[in-house]
């Protein structure tokens, strides 16, 4: 069996003592060099989360920039193409308008040959008329 002696308290003591020199030269420092990794690592995760927030943040700006650009840019286009619209009927009206007044000079100058050559034929109808019943009665009238 065991017996209970002084080197027991002798190995109790040595136990302890290497307990403390050990705890000095090797866990303590392993123990600092694993917080310090902990402490770094956290920040650098603290850095990721930053950096994904605001890369989500730049993605949704650059999303939005890209909406409000396109927005813009289609009430540009609507924008030009009232106005050339605008303009198209404008240029439109304005021939229609020399058109109409082409075509009114032209019937005017219609209307006064056709009555220059109606009042030449009431002229000439006397004439006419006399020379038909003329040859159809085989007499002057």
């Amino acid at each position: 069996m065991v017996n209970v002696d002084g080197s027991l308290f002798i190995q109790i003591i040595n136990f302890l003592f290497l307990i403390w020199i050990l705890n000095a030269v090797m866990y303590r420092p392993v123990r600092n060099v694993l917080r310090r990794r902990k402490e770094k690592i956290g920040g650098i995760e603290k850095e990721i989360e930053t950096f994904a927030k605001d890369a989500k943040q730049k993605k949704v700006a650059f999303s939005d920039g890209i909406k409000a650009a396109r927005v813009k840019g289609i009430k540009e286009k609507d924008i030009l193409a009232q106005a050339a619209a605008d303009e198209e009927k404008a240029i439109i009206g304005k021939i229609s308008e020399k058109a109409q007044a082409d075509l009114a000079k032209s019937r005017e100058k219609i209307a006064q040959e056709a009555e220059e050559v109606r009042k030449t034929l009431m002229k000439d109808m006397d004439g006419f008329a006399n020379e038909i019943s003329r040859k159809i009665l085989g007499r002057a009238v």
